[in-house]
């Protein structure tokens, strides 16, 4: 739809305003000045929310732009650039600009083996609960991973538990490090079974559950997808 003239845009603000003050006055008039000046200011707070929300979804698409710019630098290997853009990003307005800013210096810090430059990066985002949970969880499964091998197994058994679990986003990653943990507990059984289980979940990428396949399977656990299940009452076909 065309945008209408600036002239037509003056004359429905004129209108609106009008009406406004017309609803007003009849407020007024019927439930007196109170009621009147209580309408105002509902009018002025629920007109500030509008202006609010507007600059943050304005700020927010600005935003993104200007992370898919730093990520375009990234591919390009204009590295220095892509790092002053992200140090500006790491401030945004947005927490999921300033959560995925974060975790991009992270990585851009470990490929500099700057491994606690990394770890920092990661566990300020995992760590600080303004930011919404898939962000965080993704920043943890980084910050374990990049830990690993120097973390003692219970700690990694622990930080991981409410993502290693079935129906998870990030059940593949996060169980096959619980699932290594536990072995290094020589734990084989809780290891086995929590391979056993990467490997029938269907919504795990397929190089992760390969992996799981061999393992579950050097442990004795049939790896195996479950048959289906007869419904309820059902005799089984032989």
């Amino acid at each position: 739809m065309a945008r209408p003239p600036a002239t037509d845009q003056a004359f429905l603000r004129e209108v609106d305003e009008e009406l406004r003050r017309d609803q007003v006055a009849a407020a007024a008039r019927r439930w007196g000045l109170g009621a009147a000046i209580a309408i105002v200011a509902a009018l002025l707070l629920f007109g500030g929310w509008l202006y609010w929300q507007h600059r943050r979804e304005q700020a927010a698409g600005v935003e993104g732009e200007q992370l898919a710019a730093a990520y375009d630098q990234i591919n390009a290997g204009s590295i220095p650039q892509a790092t002053t853009s992200l140090a500006a990003l790491a401030q945004a307005e947005g927490k999921g600009t300033r959560a995925m800013a974060l975790m991009t210096q992270g990585d851009l810090l470990l490929k500099k083996n700057d491994v606690r430059g990394a770890v920092a990066k990661f566990a300020a985002v995992a760590g600080d609960a303004s930011y919404g949970q898939p962000f965080r969880d993704l920043a943890t499964l980084r910050q374990t991973a990049i830990e690993f091998d120097t973390l003692p197994p219970q700690q990694v058994i622990e930080r991981l538990r409410p993502l290693a679990v079935p129906g998870s986003p990030w059940f593949g990653s996060a169980g096959e490090m619980t699932a290594i943990a536990y072995l290094r507990q020589n734990r084989r059984d809780l290891s086995g079974k929590l391979f056993g289980q990467i490997a029938r979940a269907d919504d795990v990428p397929e190089t992760i559950r390969q992996r799981a396949v061999q393992m579950a399977g050097g442990m004795g656990v049939d790896a195996a997808p479950s048959a289906a299940v007869s419904p309820a009452g059902a005799t089984p076909t032989p």
